[in-house]
């Protein structure tokens, strides 16, 4: 696993969304939405996968409840709902939603033309092989 997966175990996507700002703590310090879900005990990239895959309304509605009670950052007991409506449109679409984008599906040109060649010569050989033993046997 290289390093950048350990980092980032869900990928980059997420990264808008989990670096937000949410506010300042009771001493002053910058809280992220990943410290935030940290500090709730909650895997942040399984979070925002789970708030992602959930709809927008759903992702607001969760954030906000937790923001509500996440007593770390006091402002945000005045204005967590917007807060929440902001963060929720940092998430990615659904991955279903993503996928269903593709209009082709990627598949390799195979074999590929050096391959085909290959193949031809090899086919070639065969053949004549096959005709010089009958020659021969004849």
């Amino acid at each position: 696993m290289s390093r950048l997966e350990v980092l980032h175990p869900q990928g980059n996507d997420f990264d808008p969304f989990l670096y937000a700002f949410v506010g300042k703590d009771q001493n002053g310090a910058a809280v992220t939405v990943v410290s935030a879900l940290a500090r709730l005990g909650l895997d942040p990239w399984e979070e925002a996968a789970r708030l992602a895959n959930s709809g927008q309304e759903a992702a607001r509605g969760r954030l906000g409840a937790m923001l509500a009670g996440f007593k770390d950052v006091p402002a945000l007991g005045l204005d967590h709902g917007a807060v929440a409506a902001k963060l929720a449109g940092l998430l990615p679409a659904p991955l279903s939603n993503r996928a269903s984008g593709l209009t082709v599906p990627a598949m390799p040109n195979w074999p590929p033309g050096s391959f085909r060649r290959v193949l031809f010569v090899v086919l070639f050989l065969l053949v004549l092989a096959r005709v010089y033993v009958l020659a021969g046997s004849g």
